[in-house]
């Protein structure tokens, strides 16, 4: 039964529509998370030494934080896994090219693809500059994520990687959101408007919020 639903269009859909939602509220509480740098950095560290002891004493050190870690991966290699099938799958339907492309189609659906490669690049790229510190400038310091952030974005290709990979996640959520809503049945003809509507709000706000950080840094907001 299990591998009757994974095997179906319908199901792998589904796993793409739940996974993308779950990435989505990682996305909306990591936004937030990131936007108490403007409050100092006493303030900023603190939240990251929250993130490593929440859960506690129940929980041991950063338990938490793994367990929140593994359950993206697990929503990262879903969504991946299903998007390519998905692809595969669409690909030998019509293994002929169409003769014109569809017109109607947003430029957010058709970078869906390539923007789900830039944001697996940058995803290994941002944990090894600012959760391993392999990658990162300047000397990685445990402990202090204000001055790692602000090591980061005080050079240029940490801004340009950033902001590039921001843009492709705000592609990404405008389009996926509403796609999610269609897999899981919560859109129709009435609330196509209000979906959208949501959709393009998200992906603004989400957009905003992660772009602020690095120019704060750039303009001395953030010092």
């Amino acid at each position: 039964m299990t591998r009757t639903i994974w095997g179906s269009t319908v199901g792998k859909k589904t796993v793409m529509a739940v996974s993308g939602l779950i990435m989505l509220g990682y996305l909306v509480a990591h936004m937030f998370g990131n936007l108490k740098i403007f409050f100092g950095a006493e303030e900023f560290n603190a939240y990251g030494h929250w993130l490593r002891t929440m859960g506690a004493p129940v929980l041991h050190h950063s338990w938490a934080l793994w367990l929140v870690r593994v359950l993206l991966l697990a929503a990262v290699v879903g969504h991946a896994v299903s998007a390519y099938q998905l692809s595969r799958r669409d690909i030998r339907a019509r293994p002929t090219a169409y003769v014109h492309k569809r017109a109607r189609a947003s430029y957010a659906t058709r970078t869906m693809r390539w923007g789900g490669v830039v944001l697996a690049l940058f995803i290994v790229w941002h944990i090894l500059d600012l959760t391993t510190g392999h990658a990162h400038p300047g000397g990685f310091q445990e402990g202090h994520p204000y001055q790692n952030v602000v090591d980061t974005f005080s050079t240029w290709y940490g801004n340009t990687v950033y902001i590039a990979a921001v843009v492709a996640m705000g592609l990404h959520v405008r389009h996926g959101f509403w796609s999610a809503a269609q897999t899981l049945g919560a859109g129709n003809a009435a609330r196509d408007r209000a979906l959208k509507a949501v959709a393009n709000l998200l992906a603004l706000a989400l957009t905003a919020g992660f772009v602020s950080v690095p120019v704060a840094v750039m303009t001395g907001v953030v010092s």
